[in-house]
């Protein structure tokens, strides 16, 4: 799942982080997992890190068994009919535009 559009227009690496949060909103993962999901240098992740913290779209909470988890805000995640409409529009914008 993919981070609602209006959280979309942030640096690349920022998008990447909120995208992979998005996918584990409810357990949330630890840097090391962001590490390992992200393509990108750790310098870039803990930089897109601390931006997504600043503005309060993410937050760090210990989990169930010690471990430091990073969780993505709820507003971010998208609503699962809201992102079934997104695409159907697309899909049909380019049937429009193709004329299928």
């Amino acid at each position: 799942m993919r981070a609602r559009r209006e959280f979309r227009d942030r640096p690349e690496v920022e998008v990447a982080v909120l995208d992979a949060l998005v996918d584990r909103a409810e357990e949330g993962m630890t840097v090391f997992e962001v590490r390992a999901a992200v393509d990108a240098d750790i310098d870039g992740i803990e930089e897109a890190l601390a931006a997504l913290k600043r503005d309060g779209l993410i937050s760090v909470q210990n989990g169930d068994d010690d471990r430091v988890v990073i969780l993505v805000d709820e507003k971010v995640v998208p609503d699962p009919e809201e992102e079934r409409h997104d695409e159907r529009g697309f899909v049909e914008a380019l049937r429009e535009k193709f004329g299928l």
